[in-house]
């Protein structure tokens, strides 16, 4: 065989391997272009849907009494356990009386003795005002009589105030609750000496049912805020500051009467029963207001919506089980749906999972939820 010959059948095997190759790309690429790729759906919906706004809130007790003795003695016992509750009127420290019993039942003897010197004062006035009708004694006597009877009764009026006194003093001794509420941290135990007034309450009561949650929002929601009019309308939820589900609801009590130029927002406050307990004083939760409804709104999961370089957009499944990509318009997300002002229509069937194997004319297959 010549060399011309031997080249002539390399070029031709050449040229089989080429037709070959090109073969098996196109059904490659033929294969690829027809494999489904597998996808989560859900259908676009119809509902009203509530506007509401959100803000990062503080849960504050309804009332705070820091408790501080109001006379000085030495504590003789603590009637409860720090950290529980308590009621109104609930005995809540004991002060050692006697000092103050003392000091009452010297008062009191106070009063007698000068009870006594004013009826003499009186019986003497009386003497007196039968013996000046008979120039028996001078008018200037019987003036300096009168006046000491004045004297007399303005001592026993003294006395009279000064067993009241006594009295308050005595019931100072014994501390009661002002409020239903919870009690914190105890500061002195049974056998210290507490001082009128210290500096350190003895202890701090929290009233936590009902309780409030104050919050603020930007001033641009005042406008929402004056068209619901009536302030007891306004719904407000509350959810754990970590996420989830709303864990309380209470209504709207409370707007400030004035913008914090500062920060351009307003603070509003919250009431809520409380009566699971759910909210403990300090610390933070998400709030909502609910302050309009969006009516016949079309809703998707958030999940369907995606954002690439031309902006926001979902993957529409069509009849024949393939995809488009569909630019839409957001209008406002919340509670994991996105409410779509333009886009999508009500019944279509939008794409929630699985977008990252998709380009437009996809085919897919549905998976079935479990």
């Amino acid at each position: 065989m010549t060399t011309t010959m031997k080249m002539r059948l390399a070029g031709i095997h050449f040229c089989l391997l080429l037709s070959a190759f090109c073969l098996s790309c196109g059904e490659e690429k033929k294969v690829r272009q027809e494999e489904k790729v597998p996808v989560t759906v859900a259908v676009a919906e119809s509902k009203d849907v509530p506007v509401e706004v959100r803000a990062i809130g503080s849960v504050q007790p309804m009332q705070t009494v820091a408790v501080r003795a109001q006379v000085t003695g030495q504590l003789e016992r603590v009637w409860f356990r720090e950290g529980e509750d308590v009621s109104r009127g609930q005995m809540l420290f004991t002060i050692d009386p006697r000092p103050y019993q003392a000091a009452l039942s010297q008062a009191q003897a106070n009063l007698a003795r000068d009870e006594a010197q004013m009826r003499n004062a009186e019986a003497e006035a009386v003497r007196y005002g039968e013996l000046v009708k008979k120039d028996y004694v001078t008018k200037e006597e019987y003036g300096k009589i009168v006046a000491d009877v004045e004297a007399a009764r303005a001592v026993v009026a003294a006395g009279r105030a000064a067993i009241e006194n006594a009295r308050v003093s005595l019931s100072y001794c014994q501390i009661r609750s002002p409020l239903d509420g919870r009690t914190g941290g105890l500061q002195v135990h049974a056998g210290n000496i507490v001082r009128a007034n210290d500096t350190d309450p003895m202890v701090v009561i929290n009233q936590i049912a009902p309780v409030y949650v104050q919050f603020a929002v930007p001033e641009r929601e005042l406008s929402l805020l004056r068209a619901r009019g009536d302030l007891r309308n306004v719904p407000v939820s509350v959810a754990p500051r970590e996420g989830g589900k709303p864990v309380a609801q209470g209504r709207l009590t409370f707007i400030d009467n004035a913008v914090d130029p500062a920060t351009g927002t307003i603070n509003l406050k919250a009431t809520f029963a409380n009566g699971n307990r759910a909210l403990w004083p300090g610390e933070f939760v998400n709030a909502a207001m609910q302050v309009s409804k969006t009516a016949n709104a079309t809703v998707v999961p958030a999940q369907a919506v995606q954002t690439g370089q031309q902006g926001q957009f979902v993957y529409v499944v069509t009849s024949d089980n393939s995809v488009s990509m569909r630019p839409v318009v957001v209008a406002a997300t919340q509670d994991q749906q996105s409410i779509i002002s333009r886009g999508v229509s009500p019944g279509e069937t939008v794409v929630i999972d699985g977008q990252l194997r998709l380009t437009p004319k996809s085919k897919v297959v549905v998976k079935s939820e479990e």
